[in-house]
């Protein structure tokens, strides 16, 4: 029995239609008049007969949503049945070999809402595939870097950004996609896309800046020593923000990446600077109670720190006791966190200890 019936088509077919109408979609794209119809008859600009004037740009992109959607069902099979394993491998390569992935990545503005979506899942679900060990797409965009760069630019189009944000976050689950983006450029871009002024667009920018920074442990800790100077002085330009939202999520994640012990050597070096002990002390005196539980957070580990330098030593004998009277008023109202209680205190004691070296 056939794998397609008639009014089935198959991978080959489905790519080179969407491609096609793709290019359609393009060239109709640069043109200055937008609304030329073409003749339902004779495909071609209105001609003396009664011909249905048909809008080629329209026809296109139901061409385009039709494609999509067989692809959609090709990869992700239907309820009462499962994808043939043969004829996804055959998709997968058509893909591949067209450059219609690129295509998809590089013109998304030009797809209808629907047809947003249904790119989104395609490219997750090949991204998923596996043969054996081998993952054939993480291969793939390896050698076509500039997919994950389209992507993330996209964060800069508002009609595409939150689409390209859902498959870049599948990307960095794969390591070795992490790690171009991370030893990229480019990865600077995303200082600029967490302060965007669109809130939706901004929050999914960091969603997927926190996941580069967390998911892959030893990867993230060799770039962060590799770069510290140039990232930590970005960094510190988000606990400035004005953005409320963006200043409490990066002290947040500043918390969890210098606590975590595969950044060992990061925590030490960070926590060896004066400058940024003194950031601390004014984000504990925030005007809002959240930033300063943050930063809380970041300030005990320069204070716990058994190896404290001396210039941070300083600091805290200077201030010893203005900051053991202000820990011990520091949010009482968090009566029922135990943790934060003992921490406050273990904190206060070791302020109190802390005594001026010996001449």
């Amino acid at each position: 029995m056939p794998l397609f019936s008639k009014s089935h088509k198959n991978p080959a077919e489905i790519v080179k239609i969407l491609k096609e109408n793709m290019a359609i979609l393009e060239k109709q794209e640069k043109k200055t008049d937008k609304l030329l119809f073409v003749c339902a008859c004779c495909a071609s600009p209105p001609c003396a007969g009664a011909c249905i004037r048909v809008n080629p740009t329209q026809k296109a992109s139901e061409e385009v949503s039709k494609s999509l959607q067989a692809m959609k069902e090709i990869l992700c099979g239907t309820t009462d049945k499962e994808p043939p394993t043969e004829i996804v491998a055959q998709l997968a390569q058509e893909l591949y070999n067209s450059g219609l992935l690129v295509t998809l990545i590089a013109n998304l503005q030009l797809i209808d809402f629907e047809g947003k979506k249904d790119v989104s899942q395609i490219f997750n679900n090949i991204l998923r595939r596996q043969i054996g060990t081998r993952s054939p797409t993480v291969e793939y965009i390896s050698a076509h870097p500039h997919i994950l760069f389209m992507l993330l630019k996209g964060y800069e189009s508002p009609n595409i950004a939150l689409r390209c944000g859902i498959m870049l976050r599948e990307c960095i689950r794969h390591e070795p996609l992490a790690k171009i983006i991370l030893f990229s450029e480019q990865f600077r871009d995303f200082f600029k896309y967490v302060e965007l002024s669109t809130f939706d667009i901004a929050s999914d920018a960091f969603a997927t800046f926190k996941d580069l920074l967390t998911r892959h442990k030893l990867l993230v800790a060799e770039f962060l020593e590799q770069n510290y100077d140039a990232i930590f002085e970005d960094y510190e330009k988000l606990l400035h923000s004005e953005n409320y939202v963006t200043k409490r999520q990066s002290l947040k994640l500043l918390g969890e990446l210098i606590l975590d012990r595969h950044n060992f050597a990061i925590m030490t070096k960070y926590i060896s600077k004066p400058e940024n002990l003194k950031l601390m002390m004014n984000l504990l005196r925030d005007k809002s109670p959240n930033i300063q539980f943050e930063a809380f957070h970041v300030f005990k580990v320069f204070v716990a720190s058994p190896n404290k330098t001396q210039p941070i030593v300083e600091i805290l004998l200077k201030n010893q006791p203005k900051l053991i009277e202000f820990l011990s008023n520091f949010q009482k109202e968090r009566t029922d966190d135990e943790q934060f209680t003992d921490e406050k205190n273990y904190l206060i004691k070791q302020i109190r200890d802390l005594k001026k070296p010996t001449a």
